[in-house]
């Protein structure tokens, strides 16, 4: 009896370590180390996304699709806002799928702890795997509807240069930012819940802070400091970069990534500092 109150007297420590540097760490870790219940969760998240749907996965393209025309007959053709030289279509369906993936993983992480309420409160398991899986299930949408960038890529005879083999690490950063905000707010969503009404408001506000209708030539440059804030206009604009062949704006990647990281482990931390009362304020 004495040798099973010690155990559990030792365990206490791993608890309190949640909120620490260390529990970042263990958590990280983790995501690998429940891979399997990890996988479960996001095939859960797509079948649940897509039930009962009539157009099914079409949605995923018609989306971005519908947001290009809207987009290119207005700032485009009736503005007539500069592109960097891109065709119109390419230049915004480029900065939608982006967007899109962003916005979407976004809502769904910061909903993911609430709609899965019978879980969180009958069983254990890391709950940091809830907004995990909304981000990665996710990236089911965004490869569908990159078959339609890619055909933008042959229609426009954009040439296929080096640069591209570098957006397989540009997605990674935009996964890693993304999951960063989906924990942090999955975290203030259970405890404030004006923040799953007042977030789809916010996102659509963000999105035109963010350089997807306008590139960043049009924006002065003693404000670019300030919209550097953002981590998701590196990502952005590095995208379009590598499918129009110019440089890489290294400036505003590196700053992307020194944002990501942060927000990654703001978004960690917080997450399991209040993930252990998640149960008793579900």
């Amino acid at each position: 009896m004495d040798k099973a109150v010690e155990l559990t007297a030792a365990e206490v420590p791993v608890l309190i370590e949640l909120g620490s540097s260390h529990g970042i760490g263990q958590s990280v870790v983790g995501l690998w180390r429940d891979r399997e219940l990890l996988y479960f969760l996001v095939w859960k998240d797509i079948k649940v996304k897509y039930k009962q749907t009539a157009l099914g996965v079409a949605w995923v393209i018609l989306q971005p699709l519908m947001g290009m025309l809207l987009f290119t007959l207005l700032f485009g053709r009736v503005a007539k806002l500069p592109s960097d030289g891109l065709p119109y279509p390419l230049f915004y369906y480029a900065s939608l799928l982006s967007w899109t993936y962003f916005s979407t993983a976004l809502i769904m992480a910061s909903n993911s702890v609430i709609s899965n309420t019978s879980l969180i409160t009958k069983v254990y398991f890391p709950r940091i795997l809830l907004p995990a899986a909304a981000v990665i299930g996710s990236l089911l949408d965004l490869a569908i509807a990159s078959v339609i960038l890619f055909g933008l890529l042959v229609f426009y005879e954009m040439p296929f240069s080096p640069g591209l083999a570098l957006l397989p690490l540009v997605l990674i950063l935009l996964v890693v930012c993304t999951l960063g905000f989906g924990q942090l707010f999955a975290a203030l969503n259970v405890n404030y819940r004006d923040i799953k009404h007042a977030l789809p408001f916010f996102v659509q506000l963000w999105m035109f802070a963010s350089p997807v209708v306008y590139p960043m030539s049009m924006v002065p440059e003693r404000y670019h400091w300030l919209v550097s804030l953002n981590p998701i206009v590196g990502i952005i604009e590095t995208t379009r970069a590598l499918i129009s062949g110019r440089p890489v704006p290294w400036e505003w990647l590196g700053v992307s990534c020194v944002g990501t990281v942060l927000v990654f482990i703001l978004g960690v931390w917080y997450f399991q500092r209040t993930a252990r009362r998640f149960a008793d304020v579900i």
